[in-house]
């Protein structure tokens, strides 16, 4: 039997963040993305009310949602601003490798604090010369001992200068290609650590993006996830778990293109009728209505699969790349709707495409994505 409904629960949840999304995050979406000031309040706020680290299993204190609860929620918070949601869903981020490969004891010590007090983490894999290309990784974790001793950068790590710890990927072995990764939690205030500038990007301007370097920095034995050499391992699994949720977050912001589009192609008139009586308009509407609808669809197949301990990889892969497409596809037809007004800073469908683009390139470009889909066809 198949059953698109929603549960009774998911139904609250997806209520209690959609109403969060119109009255604490699209309020302020507009100044955060002006100013680039990180958005401290908003997330706090999502934190008291339980719509942060959502994924954290109830052993370790949280509410152990499922993928699928966490993409309602993710369309929701997208939905109010896409910069704002990617500082709540870095957090998810950074803890799934702990919740798909930490020990009991990892996860009650970094886990355990997200939920008993409002703290900030962050996942870092890339670096400045290695981007979609994970193997040529240069950050380096030498053993002495009972420590590790880390050196090297990364690159575009979102919540970087406000997080208590870090997840990342350093080499092990280096001569091992992906058999020689390891994954670390790295206390944020482990000396020999330092953050660089915020970066100015195109879009999603409240999401706080920054270089990390490492010098000499040591790190516990114990905070070493897995053995060494299965880290590349661990960060792929990570992302079988948040490559849906992003994917739901690009929904998220093609819904509220689209919802502008609809209301603007209502009110105003052109050649004595509507906007939408003319074809031309209407058919671009069709469409974007019919792209969002299968994109969430494959969001949630993604999501639903890997609830029910299935592997997702696939799947996950044709999410976050179709999502991804169609939200930067929507907004600028979106922008096209709207005329000279929609490349204007004064209407919304601006800033929608600006935030859009990065979904076609962060967490995988769609043409990785399409590496991998290829990948499992062919090797599977």
């Amino acid at each position: 039997m198949v059953d698109f409904k929603l549960s009774q629960e998911q139904q609250q949840l997806k209520r209690l963040a959609h109403d969060f999304a119109r009255n604490e995050i699209r309020p302020v979406s507009a100044h955060h993305d002006h100013t680039g000031e990180y958005p401290i309040a908003t997330l706090r706020k999502a934190w008291e009310l339980g719509l942060m680290n959502t994924h954290v299993p109830e052993a370790f204190g949280g509410m152990g949602l499922g993928v699928l609860d966490g993409a309602i929620i993710g369309e929701e918070h997208a939905w109010g601003c896409s910069g704002i949601s990617t500082a709540i869903e870095a957090n998810t981020l950074a803890e799934a490798p702990i919740i798909v490969a930490g020990t009991d004891a990892q996860k009650k010590k970094y886990l355990g604090r997200m939920t008993e007090e409002f703290l900030m983490a962050a996942y870092g894999v890339t670096e400045p010369g290695a981007g979609s290309d994970v193997a040529a990784i240069r950050t380096t974790a030498i053993r002495r001992g009972d420590t590790y001793v880390l050196n090297g950068e990364k690159m575009w790590i979102t919540n970087a200068a406000k997080a208590n710890w870090f997840f990342v990927l350093a080499k092990t072995d280096g001569e091992g290609g992906h058999r020689g990764m390891t994954g670390f939690i790295v206390d944020g205030d482990s000396p020999g650590i330092t953050v660089g500038r915020k970066e100015i990007n195109m879009g999603q301007r409240a999401s706080d993006t920054r270089g990390i370097k490492f010098e000499d920095v040591e790190v516990p034995a114990e905070n070493r996830l897995g053995e060494e050499g299965e880290g590349f391992k661990i960060a792929m699994k990570a992302f079988d778990i948040t490559r849906p949720l992003v994917a739901a977050a690009a929904v998220g912001v093609a819904r509220a293109a689209f919802e502008h589009a609809v209301e603007y192609a209502r009110d105003r008139k052109t050649m004595g009728k509507p906007l939408y009586a003319h074809q031309a308009i209407a058919f671009m509407i069709a469409d974007m209505a019919k792209d969002i609808e299968a994109a969430r669809l494959l969001v949630w197949q993604a999501a639903w699969a890997i609830d029910q301990g299935t592997r997702n990889t696939r799947l996950a892969s044709m999410a976050k790349c179709f999502a991804a497409d169609t939200c930067h596809r929507v907004c600028s037809d979106a922008v096209q709707v709207f005329g000279g007004n929609g490349f204007n800073t004064e209407y919304p469908v601006e800033k929608l495409l600006r935030d859009s683009k990065i979904f076609q390139i962060y967490e995988g470009t769609s043409q990785i994505q399409r590496v991998i889909i290829a990948r499992e066809i062919f090797t599977r």
